[in-house]
């Protein structure tokens, strides 16, 4: 046994809550989200010797957590899912789209005026929208690395890829999440629209 049962619950504890955040955004279902935490902490004390130390621990759970999904969506028939999580082809797609590179005015005068706490929710709320619109591929790397703080090293270990489709997949995701957020912020009337505003240069 790689750690000793006082080590794995002390562990487990620690994790619960970023095992529970994963998982709700993986299963879309708090039901599901229990369910699916439960098995993989289940399936983690059966494996435990597996574990090679306990340093390795966070990216070897994670691993479990991603591969007990992927059984139950297989157990389900869920081929759409499946084929979202495998991303085939999805590495090759158009350069990652850039707000920053868009952005006419400062992007973060967004965050220095009275509406900030109107401002930051809208994000909040467009950003979860966003995120759930994402292949699951492309959502799952995002969630582990900007939400859980995972390392590349440690996303590649937990979904058995390598680290440059991390970095590939990761790139895709924020560029894909940007551009999301960019049309929504348009609509909201927070940035001018690019078109009308070079219309209007062009008369002047």
């Amino acid at each position: 046994m790689g750690i000793s049962r006082q080590a794995f619950e002390e562990q487990v504890l620690a994790l619960l809550g970023s095992l529970n955040g994963v998982a709700r955004r993986l299963t879309a279902n708090p039901a599901d989200a229990e369910d699916l935490v439960a098995e993989t902490v289940a399936r983690a004390w059966r494996a435990l010797d597996s574990l090679e130390s306990e340093a390795a621990f966070r990216a070897w759970i994670f691993r479990i957590l991603h591969n007990t999904f992927v059984s139950e969506l297989r157990r389900a028939g869920a081929r759409a899912r499946l084929e979202s999580l495998e991303c085939d082809g999805a590495d090759e797609e158009e350069a990652p789209f850039s707000i920053f590179e868009q952005m006419h005015q400062p992007f973060l005068l967004w965050f220095s005026n009275p509406e900030q706490e109107f401002l930051d929710k809208l994000l909040r709320e467009s950003l979860e929208r966003a995120l759930a619109g994402l292949p699951d591929c492309h959502r799952v790397v995002v969630i582990l690395s900007d939400l859980e703080g995972m390392s590349y090293g440690e996303i590649a270990a937990a979904l058995g890829i390598p680290v440059g489709t991390v970095r590939s997949r990761l790139a895709r995701a924020r560029g894909a999440l940007q551009k999301i957020l960019w049309r929504q912020a348009r609509e909201y009337g927070l940035i001018a629209d690019t078109t009308i505003q070079k219309e209007k240069d062009s008369v002047r």
